[in-house]
């Protein structure tokens, strides 16, 4: 009778702990993590704090606990967000959506990784094969926008040729950092003529956002191209950190993620504070390194729409290394534009998946 108790007094208190991290996740949205910057984890860990709380709900049912209250809950509110990362879209849906609009504007979002991702089961074994074969990928599309993020030119001093040569046909805006072996940072390309452009540069930091306006179809509108703050995290030093109990990388990992998750919100509202200012329509696309369950996206999304939440289908996620999990790249539309189609090709030539949207304006 005493163990049976103190199992139960256990199993409720687990419960409650992982009941309460989920909790602590819908929160993340709306605190400014440079001031409680460890609710950004829980945001960060709200898939498998969900899964855990589905499981312990499961469980407790099957045994017929009364204890079930407490993970399902806490697994309420997830009816509102978890469309942010995995959505069901039918044909019927489709095709009303494609019937609504007129004209349609392609735009895709990528974060090209300086071309450095090399496969050898695709072939690639050289950042320049690297970089021709995202060319061929971007090419391919036939997009009007292409926003890149991590762009890297072998040449600092010729990265207008070096991209009219590999993009002929689209108009360039860029922002590059010299670096020992060439230059990088964001390029945003189009097929329409720039009205305006300029840059958002980020103390201590080689993030930036840059933006261009065009027009295009009788509306006019500004396009964001962000790359906000990083993890720079390995994910496989992380794991290798702890099967070999590695204390100081463990640690430098944590001070990383404490850092850029304190820079990125301040990044975040520059940005933002700079689009209240902006007279025109905006569309707002990049990697944003944060997931859906953040300050970030909440910020990003006030009076735009995000593409895979109104036309996505399956999984969402961006970032190769953690898929089906961490959706971190985005194209964010003007409130009065409709996506049409939202898709995430499965690409080996970045550790992030391009996004590619098709928006009726």
């Amino acid at each position: 009778m005493a163990r049976n108790k103190i199992f139960g007094l256990t199993s409720r208190l687990l419960m409650s702990i992982v009941a309460g991290l989920l909790i602590l996740s819908y929160l993340s949205i709306l605190v400014n993590p440079a001031k409680v910057w460890i609710l950004s984890l829980a945001g960060l860990l709200y898939i498998p704090l969900s899964l855990a709380n589905l499981i312990l709900l499961i469980w407790a049912m099957k045994r017929m606990s009364k204890s079930f209250i407490i993970p399902l809950l806490a697994l309420l509110p997830s009816f509102f967000f978890v469309g942010r990362y995995v959505r069901v879209d039918t044909e019927e849906e489709r095709l009303e959506r494609a019937g609504t609009v007129g004209t349609q504007l392609k735009v895709i979002s990528y974060n090209v990784g300086r071309f450095s991702l090399h496969d050898e089961k695709a072939g690639i074994d050289s950042r320049a094969e690297c970089a021709d074969s995202v060319f061929g990928f971007l090419k391919s599309q036939d997009a009007d926008i292409i926003c890149l993020q991590e762009f890297h030119a072998p040449d600092a001093h010729r990265v207008k040729s070096y991209i009219d040569e590999h993009m002929k046909g689209y108009n360039a805006e860029y922002y590059m950092f010299p670096t020992n072996d060439g230059a990088f940072g964001n390029v945003t390309l189009s097929r329409m003529p720039v009205t305006g452009k300029g840059k958002i540069k980020f103390d201590g930091s080689t993030n930036l956002a840059i933006y261009t306006d065009y027009g295009y179809a009788g509306r006019e509108f500004r396009v964001y191209n962000c790359h906000f703050e990083s993890y720079n995290v390995s994910m496989s030093g992380v794991m290798r950190a702890l099967v070999q109990r590695d204390s100081t990388v463990i640690s430098d990992t944590g001070d990383k993620m404490k850092r850029s998750i304190k820079r990125r919100p301040i990044q975040v509202d520059k940005v933002f504070s700079h689009i209240e200012q902006c007279p025109l329509e905006t569309f707002v696309c990049g990697d944003f390194n944060d997931n859906p369950m953040s300050y970030t996206y909440y910020r990003m999304t006030r009076d735009r729409k995000d593409t895979f939440v109104k036309a996505g289908n399956g999984f969402g996620a961006t970032f190769a290394a953690m898929w089906p999990m961490l959706r971190i790249d985005y194209i964010l539309c003007p409130g009065s534009y409709t996506p049409v189609t939202h898709r995430t090709p499965r690409q080996p030539l970045s550790d992030h998946y391009p996004v590619v949207a098709e928006i009726g304006i």
